[in-house]
């Protein structure tokens, strides 16, 4: 969906309406390069104001029922609930308030949102292969209270298997926990491996019992005009920006309204 410039990805997998997941392209803010333009990251050099003015404006354009829940991400598996835990460092939210909205940055990294068929709960998780490889995704299941037959997860824009190459401990760090998961490696040179992240979640989030796994049609690096991309853009001691990928229940008054995207 468009509005006033800004374009956004929306979540196609069997969630009930009203819950939503969207995520931002670079497309519609007004930071200016390296962050151009819809930069929505506080920590990667861009000027307050203008990280500030980008997250109004996708508040406004997709009609958020609150702020978002900003994390202060650092790759580990920590997951919140925003209603009990003030602390805001952490790799995942989780909510089973309608109206609160969670959200998990990314520039390469997998965004991953869980929900239960009956739209009663969700998590939001930020899966770089090192908080995959440390359990990012099990923290989120823990949170959720139904069984993992009910759950349905989609998997957000990242960096592709074609365009991601990792080293031997990367690899080594997947298949030390479950043999399987070295099949999302393929050897490129001595020492080194296209990774797929997105068969990696697939293959955790099946052998953990959710069946239902949505989305992953997405490369970050290769779509430079909608993506930012750290492996692509970052260089010469300069940051990039970073997509948000937003995931919230819709609150019951507000549902029958025509929401963003539908």
């Amino acid at each position: 969906m468009t509005g006033s410039g800004l374009l956004t990805i929306s979540a196609e997998w069997p969630a009930p309406p009203h819950v939503l997941v969207r995520t931002t392209t670079r497309c519609g803010g007004v930071s200016e390069p390296p962050f151009a333009s819809l930069n929505l990251a506080t920590h990667v050099g861009d000027l307050p104001e203008r990280v500030g003015a980008n997250r109004a404006r996708v508040r406004a354009v997709l009609r958020l029922p609150s702020d978002p829940v900003w994390l202060e991400q650092h790759h580990g598996t920590r997951v919140i609930d925003p209603g009990q835990d003030e602390e805001r460092r952490a790799d995942g939210s989780y909510t089973r308030e309608p109206g609160v909205v969670c959200v998990i940055l990314t520039a390469d990294c997998l965004p991953i949102v869980i929900t239960d068929r009956g739209g009663t709960e969700l998590t939001a998780l930020h899966g770089g292969w090192r908080g995959l490889a440390a359990g990012i995704i099990d923290a989120g299941l823990d949170r959720m209270r139904a069984p993992r037959e009910e759950l349905i997860a989609w998997l957000g824009p990242a960096i592709g298997a074609a365009r991601y190459e990792a080293g031997e401990e990367v690899r080594d760090a997947f298949a030390r926990q479950e043999s399987a998961l070295a099949s999302a490696f393929a050897p490129t040179r001595p020492g080194h491996y296209r990774c797929d992240l997105y068969a990696i979640a697939r293959a955790l989030l099946h052998a953990r019992g959710v069946t239902s796994v949505h989305g992953g049609g997405h490369c970050t690096h290769r779509d430079a005009a909608r993506f930012f991309s750290y492996r692509r853009d970052a260089g010469n001691g300069r940051d990039t920006g970073r997509m948000a990928t937003l995931a919230w229940m819709e609150p019951v008054g507000r549902r029958t309204a025509i929401l963003p995207g539908k």
